[in-house]
């Protein structure tokens, strides 16, 4: 595989003026990123995130071209991002929450219609392109509507297929579904999804809504005070965080401690004695190997399976940073 975004020992220093009396201030150096290293390979779903003032916005910043690094290495689809920001604008889609590619009093069809002047990107490829997201994105309905007046999620829609019309090679995404409805969210997430499965585009995305991390990121980058805190797997956090999934049983009579399988902790529910919630760990039994097991032990009515909760796993890796290495 090829890396389409590699940072060496990459480091961003703001010189800040702060007060130090009633009269007069003092200049102060503040680094807001702090030896980041990625590689991020062609074709990856990367989520990227990190609290406010994390560093996340400043390292997108300097991959895109709009800040230049104080020290430290960047190369992004083999340019660098500020000198050759011209050729690297060719090569990227990017879709920022405060920021529009629309035009704001034309139709949307006329949007598409001058951002592929705007590329120089041939006729056929920019009518394949937009058919493809015409189709997955369930544009028709709007596209001579003035931008001004779709909706939230309908203006989502059309910043991603802006964003998309030049083929990109990397698609940058800050808060991509943040405010949109439940509907909206499903067809922004089921698209990107489908845009992330064909391969052909990596895709970076920041957001605080955890759950498009865990149904779009097969990896996810942290990044907490400047550094790079955890750089792996969701899974991966959950097991490195103590975060397990749970199997909650409903039996036919009380619970008996007697029937607790090994290698699993059980906690019965302190407003129904026939409900057992089952905690998972790893080396222990799965969950299906947890139900047949009781269910020779006892007769069961019903059973479900509880996700993690990333948000309490990120805080507590929050909690722990910076003094954990990245992992």
């Amino acid at each position: 595989m090829n890396a389409v975004i590699t940072t060496r020992e990459l480091r961003k220093e703001f010189t800040v003026r702060v007060k130090t009396g009633r009269f007069s201030r003092a200049r102060r150096t503040v680094t807001a990123v702090d030896g980041v290293d990625l590689t991020i390979e062609a074709g990856e779903m990367v989520g990227y995130i990190g609290p406010n003032g994390a560093g996340k916005s400043t390292t997108l910043k300097m991959l895109t071209g709009i800040l230049n690094p104080t020290s430290g290495h960047v190369r992004v689809c083999g340019l660098e991002p500020v000198p050759q920001r011209l050729r690297l604008t060719r090569n990227l889609g990017v879709v920022f929450g405060q920021r529009s590619a629309l035009w704001w009093d034309l139709p949307l069809r006329e949007s598409f219609r001058l951002l592929r002047h705007v590329f120089d990107v041939p006729r056929a490829d920019h009518a394949a392109r937009l058919a493809q997201c015409r189709d997955l994105l369930d544009l028709d309905g709007f596209l001579d509507t003035p931008v001004r007046q779709l909706s939230l999620g309908q203006r989502m829609r059309g910043e991603l297929t802006a964003a998309l019309l030049h083929g990109p090679r990397v698609l940058f995404l800050d808060e991509p579904t943040i405010g949109l409805d439940v509907v909206s969210k499903q067809a922004v997430r089921g698209f990107l999804s489908d845009l992330g499965a064909a391969g052909d585009t990596t895709l970076v995305l920041t957001t605080h809504d955890l759950a498009d991390i865990e149904r779009l990121c097969p990896r996810l980058i942290v990044i907490d005070h400047g550094h790079v805190v955890h750089d792996g797997s969701v899974e991966r956090l959950h097991h490195r965080y103590g975060s397990h999934r749970q199997v909650v049983i409903d039996l036919e009579a009380d619970w008996d401690p007697g029937h607790a399988p090994e290698g699993v902790t059980a906690k019965v529910d302190p407003d129904d004695a026939r409900r057992v919630r089952f905690h998972l760990t790893p080396g222990g039994p799965s969950a299906g190997e947890l139900v047949a097991r009781l269910a020779l032990r006892a007769p069961l009515r019903d059973m479900s399976i509880v996700e993690p909760d990333i948000e309490d796993v990120v805080a507590r890796l929050y909690q722990a940073a910076p003094a954990d290495s990245a992992g």
